[in-house]
């Protein structure tokens, strides 16, 4: 009896042990998540996929796309996450999660592919007399930004922004223009990853304001326009000093010298006392 009670502690006792160590050694390694956001663009993204920390099996242990998982081959040291067999659209948004062991971690190759892409193609764009830009796009597949640009001082200037829509159908968007005197050109552009511009061509639009002038040409404290009007001040260096809108400009803070100056569509100088 007391060797049978002496045993029973001792067993007892193995297997406290053995829960402590399954305790400790169970892989508590489903920690980690990589999420993806953007928009389908028509192509797959590739994964580097390396051992897990315990040298048993590969880091990636689940993946899916809008919460739905893959039936992507992820037992490999690389993988494609293959968007063919949900049949989405292009510019269709996506989340991407990739669920990992947290003593490890996978690698995508080409994240820039789920980016939005600048695709849009302009359907109509015209200025109506009261200098209200209006213009209309399709096809396109992920929100980005639409730069306004007028063409003053022989360069693109910008004057304004407005949120795409990333529609694939009709897109419709207005601005109200600053218009500078006689005949103005506007144009709207997209960047995107790539970082290349997508531009759309100009529209002209003829204003009835008159020229607009300033004074004096020595100043000592401030620039005196004869409207209000977009301006830059350019030191002798080609830096630009000070920028922007208004019927006036306070100079007291320059230095004294020789500056370059647009305002309107003119470009002149004026010396600083």
């Amino acid at each position: 009896m007391r060797n049978n009670g002496y045993a029973g502690r001792k067993l007892n006792g193995v297997r406290n042990l053995l829960i402590v160590i399954i305790l400790f050694v169970s892989p508590i390694s489903f920690a980690g998540t990589i999420i993806l956001e953007g928009n389908y663009q028509g192509k797959n993204l590739f994964v580097q996929n390396p051992f897990a920390g315990s040298g048993v099996g590969f880091c990636t242990y689940e993946v899916t796309i809008n919460d739905q998982v893959t039936t992507d081959e992820i037992n490999s040291s690389a993988f494609e996450i293959d968007f063919t067999a949900f049949q989405l659209e292009i510019g269709t948004k996506v989340v991407v999660k990739i669920r990992h062991g947290d003593d490890c971690k996978p690698k995508i190759l080409n994240p820039e592919v789920l980016k939005p892409k600048s695709t849009f193609d302009i359907v109509s764009m015209k200025i109506d007399d009261d200098g209200v830009l209006t213009w209309s796009t399709n096809n396109e597949t992920g929100r980005l930004p639409y730069i306004i640009e007028q063409f003053r001082w022989n360069k693109w200037v910008k004057v304004g922004e407005e949120e795409g829509k990333g529609l694939k159908s009709t897109n419709t968007y207005t601005f109200k223009i600053t218009p500078h005197s006689a005949e103005n050109k506007f144009r709207v552009k997209q960047v995107d990853y790539s970082r290349r511009p997508r531009y759309s061509s100009s529209v002209k639009f003829r204003s009835k304001k008159p020229p607009v002038t300033f004074a004096p040409v020595k100043v000592k404290d401030t620039i005196l326009f004869s409207d209000e009007t977009m301006y830059e001040i350019y030191d002798a260096y080609g830096n630009i000093v000070k920028k922007g809108f208004g019927a006036k400009v306070d100079v007291s803070n320059l230095k004294k010298g020789t500056y370059y100056i647009n305002y309107d569509k003119e470009m002149g100088k004026f010396l600083k006392k």
